[in-house]
């Protein structure tokens, strides 16, 4: 059993649009669900799930919005939270910014798509792509006889419609890794994982079966290729083309794909990753209300390998004030709103003139893992802070929060991952290029400070 309705208010708990699939649940119940939130709030419990008497309250924020469905039965949380999550992707798809505003200047469209997107309390068609066949933004002629409902609804691959057809075949395969790290201020490594995702980009006529092949430790295991050069990977989500049956088998991820872009699988790592960016700061007070801040920061990674857009967020005192700066690379501001100083270096570490730029390359494999060989890291920057501050004993009583790094390197990846190859089988027989790009990124990237 799902949701008996589902409704999506304003910040104010104001219903802006509601659809009742059962009629078991009064439309007038959604009015309790600000109150109920607003008192578990104060008790400091706040909870995803409210219960009311009978009615249980399962909701989502999304930008000024809440999405709130209501249930009476012992429903099933999970599938009621996936669907109010592909709810809000599906409306993002059609609007591009699911918000107060959007929903207001659509309320015709929104209703048709709950239709289809719910029946009686049960998910239905989901995928925006198939609902965009029939249910557009666009005005449509009346046509005399019987209407008909798109294949794409009713077939086995309900994911891709018949009858696509490109001049020139292609997938684009982007393996995008997020690294999540915590380091205490000793340098020891408290929280270490890497989030994976890969994503296509299809643009293949007719009804083509796509396998891909990865070096998977547990196939590497099962074909006798032993252990070297593989990778463990945990927690595996695919999306609903793949056969999960030839997964389970024999480790073939074999699949038709949808047409465009879409998120094949996600995978984590829970494995020792060696910090790519190595950022230390000291602090220095000085007697007359003075500190200085002094911020080293150190590649960990292969030379051939280049870092981009690193943003290092060092925080400073809130009543800190009269800033100066000086960098050894980049450009370094204060950040008042946030209590930080942001050093912003464009490419880590900096590229020399005479060196080709490795952006020429339209897909290469990936570069060693850093902790593969020895690591050259590179030569440290440095950055130095002056503030003056009013109150030196005030930093005690707030505490140090850390140091945080944002960076994309492509043509890396931390786990070693490797698409080792792309099939593409289609009855017609053409010729497909497939397209490989690696990129890892930071994710949620932190080095306390002592």
């Amino acid at each position: 059993m799902a949701a008996s309705a589902l409704f999506i208010l304003d910040l104010k708990g104001k219903p802006l649009i509601s659809r009742n699939y059962k009629g078991d649940v009064g439309l007038g119940e959604i009015e309790h669900f600000m109150g109920v939130m607003l008192q578990r709030e104060e008790e400091g419990a706040p909870a995803p799930l409210l219960p009311h008497g009978h009615v249980h309250f399962l909701w989502i924020k999304h930008s000024n919005l809440y999405l709130v469905a209501t249930t009476k039965k012992n429903g099933n949380a999970s599938l009621v939270y996936s669907f109010l999550y592909k709810v809000v992707e599906v409306f993002c798809e059609y609007f591009k910014e699911l918000e107060e505003e959007s929903i207001r200047d659509n309320f015709v469209l929104v209703y048709e798509l709950l239709d289809e997107l719910m029946d009686f309390g049960f998910p239905q068609t989901t995928d925006s792509k198939i609902l965009q066949e029939y249910i557009t933004q666009e005005g449509a002629k009346l046509e005399l006889g019987r209407s008909r409902v798109p294949s794409t609804v009713t077939n086995a691959v309900s994911w891709r419609s018949e009858g696509i057809r490109y001049k020139k075949n292609e997938v684009f395969i982007d393996v995008i890794e997020s690294v999540n790290l915590l380091v205490s201020a000793s340098g020891a490594v408290l929280l270490s994982e890497v989030m994976g995702t890969i994503k296509l980009k299809v643009f293949l006529s007719g009804m083509p079966e796509l396998r891909l092949g990865l070096n998977d430790r547990v196939l590497f295991e099962l074909t006798g290729r032993g252990r070297s050069k593989s990778v463990e990977l945990e927690d595996v989500k695919f999306h609903q083309c793949v056969r999960l049956s030839r997964f389970d088998t024999d480790r073939t991820i074999s699949f038709i794909p949808p047409d465009g872009d879409f998120e094949l699988m996600s995978y984590r790592l829970s494995t020792q990753v060696k910090p790519l960016i190595w950022v230390e700061s000291i602090i220095e007070k000085f007697s007359h209300s003075r500190v200085e801040i002094l911020v080293k920061a150190k590649g960990q990674f292969k030379k051939q390998s280049v870092a981009n857009g690193v943003e290092i967020a060092v925080p400073v005192p809130s009543d800190a004030d009269s800033p100066r700066f000086k960098t050894s690379v980049g450009s370094a501001k204060y950040v008042p709103e946030r209590n930080l100083v942001l050093w912003t270096i464009k490419s880590f570490p900096v590229r020399s003139p005479s060196r080709p730029s490795i952006a020429r390359a339209a897909a290469v494999a990936p570069s060693p893992s850093p902790w593969h060989g020895r690591c050259t890291g590179g030569r440290e920057h440095l950055m130095r802070a002056h503030f003056g501050l009013p109150s030196v004993e005030k930093e005690e009583d707030e505490g140090r929060p850390p140091v945080a790094v944002r960076f994309e390197i492509p043509y890396f990846t931390v786990s070693g991952i490797q698409v080792r190859y792309m099939k593409i089988i289609e009855k017609s027989g053409y010729q497909a290029l497939p397209w490989v790009r690696y990129i890892t990124q930071s994710g949620d990237y932190q080095l306390r400070t002592s």
